[in-house]
């Protein structure tokens, strides 16, 4: 059976976590099938935005016990290759071209607060809670942490790092983990306005402005970094894309690619609804 859901909506791909039996929880299956999906999602130039999310109560609970038994007898050698294949994964969901929106129903867990790490845009439900758990089994959140700790900090990684505590949605919202929190009820059309705002924008635009967060983020105010940025928005204003989005403003008019633009609707499924066992 597929650990995945993957739904294709127009230019929009929703990937969901689907063991909500076992908490959503990662085991060398699903890293494999989230890697190989998100290199394929990478692929696809009629793409404009993945939204990650899981079935069930749990985004996701982190490792999977069968998987940590395996682990446990592994060598140094057998486990850096497990390592690799999960850090793998993250750079595949970090490095997507286009947006990939998060959106956290339940409780997120180990290498699932990595994987949220790894989206651009996180929606929680304020039922939702974080917890960086693996100091308490020993371990630490090493393959995860370069994700974590961009997305809020040294500071608050200091913290939850080495406490291993449950944090709620809204402290993962005051550190930088979450952008929005909701009701949750209110999740999916929360995150609804979200994609429907990055698929009226300028596809190329919308990947070309990701592109540039990345690039610009850590680099020092120099004269270069002006040349950079000068040639940056001349790439663009001189493309076919800007021509028509600066046309169609000034005659106020949609823009051609809105045309193809269908109304979607997001809303949940059964599954989404269901209270599995834990």
């Amino acid at each position: 059976m597929s650990r995945l859901d993957i739904q294709h909506e127009g230019h929009v791909c929703h990937v969901y976590l689907n063991r909500p039996e076992l908490r959503n929880a990662f085991d060398a299956e699903t890293i494999a099938e989230l890697t190989h999906t998100f290199k394929d999602l990478a692929q696809d130039q009629a793409l404009r935005a993945v939204v990650l999310g899981a079935h069930g109560k749990v985004f996701s609970a982190g490792a999977d016990l069968n998987w940590m038994r395996a682990m446990a007898d592994y060598a140094w050698a057998e486990n850096h290759t497990d390592a690799a294949r999960l850090a793998d994964m993250l750079w595949s969901i970090a490095s997507m071209p286009v947006p990939v929106i998060a959106k956290v129903q339940g409780d997120c867990y180990g290498g699932g607060v990595g994987l949220v790490a790894c989206c651009d845009v996180v929606v929680a439900s304020e039922q939702a809670g974080f917890c960086l758990s693996e100091a308490r089994l020993g371990l630490i959140p090493a393959t995860i942490s370069p994700y974590v700790i961009h997305a809020i900090g040294e500071r608050a990684a200091r913290r939850y790092f080495v406490t291993a505590e449950r944090f709620s949605a809204q402290q993962a919202l005051i550190a930088g983990l979450v952008h929005e929190v909701c009701a949750a009820d209110a999740l999916h059309e929360t995150t609804h306005q979200i994609v429907h705002s990055i698929v009226h924008n300028g596809p190329l635009a919308v990947r070309a402005s990701k592109q540039l967060v990345k690039d610009i983020g850590k680099l020092p105010l120099n004269p270069d970094l002006r040349d950079l940025t000068a040639r940056r928005i001349a790439d663009i204003r001189a493309s076919e894309e800007g021509r028509e989005g600066v046309q169609a403003f000034l005659n106020k008019r949609k823009p051609q690619w809105q045309s193809d633009v269908k109304p979607f609707a997001m809303k949940p499924g059964v599954r989404d609804l269901e209270e599995p066992n834990d």
